[in-house]
C-alpha cells in the first residue's frame, strides 16, 4: 500500500504501468473493483459510455464523493441511446457528484457505442480502460464483458488517442450540457421515444423553443452555397444531396440565414414541388426551424393562400393564368424541390417566368434518364454544395453498402467509343443473349445474397433488348423478375414496383428508368449489368438502394466488369465512391480499400482488380502523347475549356516537365517561342493552383499582365507573395520588382492566368480579410479561410529580406516582427502514410473554435518563446494559425495551409513540448474542422 498524507490509497490489481485484458473471470479482479482502487488515486477522470445504469453508479458511490471532495473533475458523456440510461443516475452524477455531464440526444441513430474510463494522474501514470462495460451493476462485476486496462507507460499513443478523442467529442455540439434542474424534461423525453415507450411523429413541430441547428454536413454544404453568393455572385444555384438527407432542411436553414444574417428582414418565399406531400413536410420543417407554428401558407388541391408572402405550392397550380398575375420579382427567395423536373413544360414557363434574389434547386439525380443534366441546362454546369456519398454513410444517412466488382469475361477494348461513351448498339449484341456471363450473374447472385428469394433487386441494362432478356434467363433460373423499360405505361411500373416491394418479384430490370424518380427504400441488392460511363449516373443507379429502410443492414451492389475501352474511367467511378484522389485511389485499390465509412466494403475479385488498377494507373499517369493528341484535336486552347470536354484536372497538365504552355506548343497550338525562363517557371505554374480569394486573385490577375497598380506596404507584400511563389529561392533578381519585370514576353504568364482563374472558380470557401479585424493588420493582405503557400505566408508577413527567402524556412514556426506575430504552420498529418497512429494526436481541432497545438519539442513553457505563447495577448502580440491536412497536394508539390486567422491562448500543459489549447477569433470552416478533428481519425 501506499499513503498520501494520512490517508491509505489502495493498490489496483494491474499496475499502472501495464496493460490487461479483463473478463470478470472468477479469478481476477472485477472491472468494479480495480476502478474503485484506481479511482482514490486519479487527478481527472472522463467517462465514455452508451448509457449509465443507477445499479452501476451505486457500486462506485464511494470512490466518486472522495472525488468531489478533493475537487477531482470528472466529465461523462453518454446518449440516450434504447433508452437505456436512467435518468436519476444522471441527476446524482451532476448533484451528488459534482460531475460535468454531456448527453447526445439522438434517438434515430446513434454513433457512440464506446464503453471507456480516462484516469489521469500529476505523476504520468495515467490509465483507461477500453471494452464493452456501460456503467452497470453486470458490466462491472458478472457480466460476460471484456475490457482492456492500457497505460500510459506501455501504450502512451494509445492513451493520446483515447484523450484527444474524447476531447473532441466533449467540445462537439452534438453532446449537449446536461443540467437537471433544466434539461430533465428533455432527457425524459428522449428516453421514452428511444425506448419505443412513446412514438414521435417525425412531422410533429414541436417548437420547443430549441433552435435548430445545423449537422455538420449541413453545415458545410451553407457554406458552400454562401460562397457561390459571395465570392462568385452566383444567386441561381443547385444543392444536390441523396433522397433521405435532409435537403428541406438545408433549404430552410439557408432561408432562416439569409433573413436574420445576411438581410436583417423578412423576405417572401416560395417553395415549389410536385406533390402535396412534399409541400406539407416542407412547410413544417421550415416551421421547426423558424420556430414559427403559423410560417407558410399551401397553394395545392383547392387550398389557397391569403397573404401570399411565404408559400408553398405545386407546380400544377402554378398555372399560366396564375403565373401571369404574379410579378417576375414577386418572390425574394424561391426553392425548388425535386429539381431534376425542370426539364418538364410546367417547369420550363414557370422559371421562365420569374425572377428571384436567389434561386435554390434540390434534387438527388441532376442526371435524368432521358439525358438531359439539369446542371448544364439550368445552373451553368454548376452545382454549388453536393453532399458526398462518403459524408452521408459516415453521418449514418444511408446505409452501408458491399460493393464486388466481378470480373464477367467479356472484352469492350475495340468497341466503338464516341461523345464520351460506348457505341450502345455494341454492347446491347455483347450482353444480350451472353449466356455464359448470365450464368455468372446467376453464380454470383447466389453467392453473395444469403437467401435470393427475399431480396429487392435493381437491375440496371444496356437496352430494352438487354432488360427483357436477363429477366427471362432469370425467370428460367427460378427467380422471379421482370422487365421495365420506358415504353410500358405508368399503370405497369408501379404494378411492377408494387410487386417488388411484396417480393412477388424479386429483381426489376431496367435501363435508364430508375436512375432518378424511384423511391423504393426496401430495394437491398442492385445489379451493374453495363459499363456506367457517367459517374453522376452511377452514384444515381447506386442511390436506388441506399435508402434506410427497417431490417435493411446492407445494400449489396454487384458490378460485373470486363476489360473496358482505353476510354473508360474506373477512377470517376472509385472517386465518386470514396472521395479519394487519383493518386490516394490507386494505393486504396492496391490496398484493398481500408478506410470506407463503417459498415462499407469494397471487394474487387483478383480479375478485376488487375483490370481496376491498370485503368487508374493510365488516368493518375496520362502519357505525354495521348495528351498532345486530344489537345490538337480540342476546339480551342483555353484550358478550362479543354478540362471541362476532357474531364482531366490540374494534375494531369501541370507536372516539373510539361504545363499547359508546352503541351499547346507541341500539339501546334501556340507560336510564341520559349522565353528565357520558361523551363524555370513551366515548373512553378502549379504553386498558383490554390488562389481562392478575390483580392489575391485581381492583383496576381494584373500583375501577370503588367497592369499598374495601386501602391503601399499591403500592394507591394502581394507582389512579394506572386515574386516568391514563382522563384522560392530569390530567383537571382536583385529587387521583387525586377523579377517581376522579367515575366515579360513569357508565354506561360497566360497560363498562369488561366490557372489562377480556374482555381477561383472553384472557390468554395467564402473568405474574410484580415486587414478587416483589427488596425495592427490593415497592412496584411492575408484573407481568413482562403489557401496560401508557405511562401506566400512569410511574404505577406513580412518575414522575407534580401538575405532570406522561404526556402531558408525549415521549421513550422516563425516569429513576424513586422507584424508582431507567430505564425504556426501545422501539419495534421505528419505521415505521409495514410495512418500513423503515433503522429495524428499532437495537432487537431477540439471544436470550430478551439484548436490544440503542440511546440516544437525544444520549446519550454519557461523559455522566451514559451511566454510568448502563453501571453500574447499582455505582450500585445499575435497568434495566427495557418493548417493543411497534409504535406503534398494533389499536383505532387507543397500543399497549401488555409488560414484559421488569429488565435487567443486558453490553457497549457506539459513541457518541451508544450500542448496549448487555442481559441479561434472567428470560427473554422466546417469543410477543415471535419478534417481536423481527433475523433474522425
Amino acid at each position: 500500500m501506499k499513503t498520501l498524507g494520512a490517508a491509505v490509497l489502495p493498490r489496483p490489481a494491474t499496475p499502472l504501468s501495464d496493460t490487461a485484458l479483463m473478463t470478470n473471470a472468477r479469478n481476477e479482479p472485477t472491472l468494479a473493483a480495480e476502478l474503485r482502487a484506481e479511482l482514490a488515486s486519479a487527478d481527472h477522470v472522463d467517462l465514455l459510455c452508451a448509457f449509465v445504469k443507477w445499479q452501476g453508479l451505486r457500486l462506485l458511490e464511494r470512490e466518486l464523493t472522495e472525488l468531489r471532495e478533493h475537487g477531482v473533475p470528472l466529465r461523462v458523456i453518454t446518449t440516450t441511446y434504447l433508452g437505456a440510461t436512467d435518468a436519476r443516475a444522471l441527476d446524482a452524477l451532476v448533484n451528488d457528484f459534482g460531475a460535468e455531464v454531456r448527453v447526445n440526444y439522438e434517438t434515430d441513430r446513434t454513433r457512440l457505442h464506446a464503453k471507456a474510463w480516462l484516469l489521469r494522474r500529476n505523476t504520468g501514470f495515467h490509465t483507461a480502460y477500453v471494452g464493452s462495460s456501460n456503467l452497470s451493476h453486470a458490466a462491472l462485476v458478472d457480466g460476460l464483458e471484456w475490457n482492456v486496462r492500457l497505460s500510459a507507460i506501455s501504450t502512451p499513443h494509445l492513451l493520446e488517442k483515447f484523450r484527444a478523442t474524447f476531447d473532441s467529442y466533449w467540445e462537439n455540439r452534438e453532446f449537449e450540457l446536461y443540467r437537471p434542474s433544466e434539461d430533465s424534461e428533455k432527457l425524459r423525453a428522449a428516453l421514452e421515444v428511444a425506448s419505443g415507450r412513446k412514438q414521435r411523429d417525425p412531422l410533429t413541430v414541436t417548437l420547443s423553443g430549441l433552435e435548430v441547428t445545423a449537422k455538420p454536413y449541413q453545415a458545410e454544404l451553407l457554406e458552400q452555397l454562401d460562397a457561390e453568393r459571395v465570392l462568385h455572385d452566383r444567386h441561381r444555384n443547385l444543392i444536390v444531396a441523396a433522397t433521405g438527407t435532409g435537403k428541406t432542411v438545408i433549404a430552410a436553414l439557408d432561408y432562416r440565414r439569409l433573413v436574420r444574417e445576411v438581410h436583417g428582414r423578412d423576405l417572401t418565399l416560395l417553395f415549389v414541388a410536385h406533390r402535396k406531400e412534399i409541400l406539407t413536410q416542407a412547410r413544417r420543417m421550415y416551421q421547426e426551424v423558424l420556430t414559427d407554428s403559423v410560417f407558410g401558407e399551401l397553394l395545392v388541391d383547392g387550398d389557397q393562400p391569403t397573404r401570399w408572402r411565404h408559400v408553398f405550392a405545386s407546380i400544377q397550380s402554378l398555372t399560366a393564368e396564375r403565373l401571369s398575375s404574379l410579378e417576375a420579382g414577386r418572390f425574394d427567395i424561391v426553392v425548388i424541390d425535386e429539381f431534376h423536373h425542370a426539364q418538364a413544360a410546367s417547369y420550363r414557363r414557370f422559371l421562365d417566368h420569374i425572377a428571384p434574389m436567389e434561386l435554390l434547386g434540390l434534387t438527388a439525380t441532376p442526371e435524368r434518364g432521358d439525358g438531359v443534366d439539369v446542371r448544364t441546362a439550368f445552373f451553368g454546369g454548376r452545382v454549388a454544395a453536393e453532399l458526398r456519398l462518403w459524408d452521408a454513410l459516415e453521418q449514418n444517412l444511408l446505409c452501408p453498402f458491399h460493393y464486388f466488382g466481378i470480373h464477367d469475361g467479356t472484352d469492350l477494348e475495340t468497341l466503338q467509343w464516341k461523345r464520351g461513351g460506348y457505341d450502345l448498339a455494341e454492347l446491347s449484341e455483347i450482353y444480350t443473349g451472353n449466356d455464359a456471363r448470365t450464368r455468372i450473374v446467376l453464380d454470383q447472385l447466389q453467392d453473395k445474397i444469403a437467401d435470393v428469394g427475399a431480396m429487392r433487386a435493381l437491375g440496371f441494362c444496356v437496352s430494352i433488348e438487354h432488360a427483357r432478356y436477363m429477366a427471362e434467363q432469370f425467370v428460367a433460373a427460378g427467380i422471379p423478375a421482370r422487365a421495365i423499360v420506358g415504353l410500358d405505361d405508368g399503370t405497369e411500373r408501379r404494378a411492377a414496383l408494387t410487386a417488388l416491394r411484396n417480393r412477388d418479384i424479386n429483381v426489376l430490370f431496367t435501363v435508364d428508368l430508375f436512375n432518378e424518380g424511384l423511391d423504393i427504400p426496401l430495394v437491398d441488392t442492385v445489379l451493374f449489368l453495363r459499363p456506367t460511363e457517367s459517374a453522376t449516373v452511377f452514384l444515381q443507379q447506386l442511390g436506388r438502394g441506399l435508402r434506410l429502410a427497417p431490417g435493411k443492414t446492407v445494400l449489396t451492389a454487384l458490378d460485373f466488369v470486363g476489360h473496358q475501352h482505353s476510354e473508360f474511367r474506373f477512377d470517376q467511378r472509385f472517386r465518386a465512391l470514396t472521395g479519394l484522389g487519383r493518386k490516394q485511389l490507386e494505393k486504396q485499390v492496391k490496398d484493398g480499400f481500408p478506410f470506407l465509412p463503417s459498415g462499407s466494403q469494397i471487394v474487387l475479385d483478383s480479375v478485376a482488380r488487375v483490370l481496376v488498377l491498370e485503368n487508374v494507373r493510365q488516368q493518375v499517369s496520362p502519357k505525354k502523347v495521348a495528351l498532345v493528341s486530344e489537345i490538337r484535336a480540342h476546339q480551342d486552347n483555353r484550358l478550362a475549356s479543354y478540362l471541362e470536354d476532357s474531364g482531366r484536372g490540374l494534375e494531369d497538365i501541370l507536372r516539373t516537365d510539361r504545363s499547359w504552355t508546352t503541351l499547346c506548343r507541341d500539339a501546334g497550338k501556340l507560336g510564341e517561342q520559349p522565353g528565357p525562363r520558361e523551363t524555370e517557371l513551366v515548373k512553378r505554374v502549379k504553386a498558383l493552383a490554390h488562389v481562392d480569394d478575390p483580392r489575391r486573385w485581381n492583383a496576381y490577375d494584373a500583375l501577370l499582365q503588367h497592369r499598374q497598380s495601386e501602391s503601399g506596404v499591403p500592394q507591394a507584400r502581394l507582389e512579394a507573395m506572386l515574386y516568391y511563389s514563382l522563384f522560392p529561392n530569390g530567383g537571382g533578381f536583385d529587387s521583387v520588382a525586377a523579377g517581376l519585370d522579367a515575366l515579360r514576353g513569357e508565354a506561360v504568364t497566360d497560363e498562369m492566368r488561366q490557372v489562377i482563374d480556374i482555381a477561383f472558380d472553384g472557390a468554395h470557401r467564402s473568405t474574410y480579410g484580415l486587414w478587416d479585424m483589427s488596425d495592427e493588420f490593415v497592412e496584411v493582405p492575408l484573407a481568413l479561410h482562403a489557401s496560401y503557400s508557405r511562401e506566400e505566408i512569410l511574404a505577406a508577413l513580412g518575414w522575407v529580406s534580401e538575405k532570406r527567402t522561404p526556402a531558408t524556412m525549415r521549421e513550422g514556426v516563425a516569429w513576424c516582427p513586422a507584424v508582431n506575430a507567430d505564425a504556426f504552420l501545422i501539419t495534421l498529418k505528419k505521415s505521409d502514410t495514410d495512418y500513423s497512429p503515433t503522429t495524428m494526436y499532437r495537432d487537431f481541432a477540439l471544436s470550430p473554435e478551439l484548436f490544440h497545438w503542440e511546440s516544437q519539442s525544444t520549446t519550454s513553457a519557461a523559455s522566451p518563446t514559451g511566454q510568448r505563447y502563453i501571453h500574447h495577448r499582455e505582450r500585445g502580440s499575435h497568434i495566427l494559425l495557418f493548417v493543411r491536412e497534409t504535406k503534398k497536394s494533389g499536383l505532387g508539390d507543397g500543399a497549401p495551409y488555409i488560414f484559421l486567422g488569429p488565435a487567443d491562448y486558453v490553457s497549457h500543459e506539459g513541457d518541451r513540448p508544450i500542448a496549448i489549447t487555442w481559441r479561434l477569433r472567428q470560427a473554422m470552416p466546417t469543410e477543415v474542422y471535419l478534417g481536423a478533428r481527433a475523433a474522425v481519425a
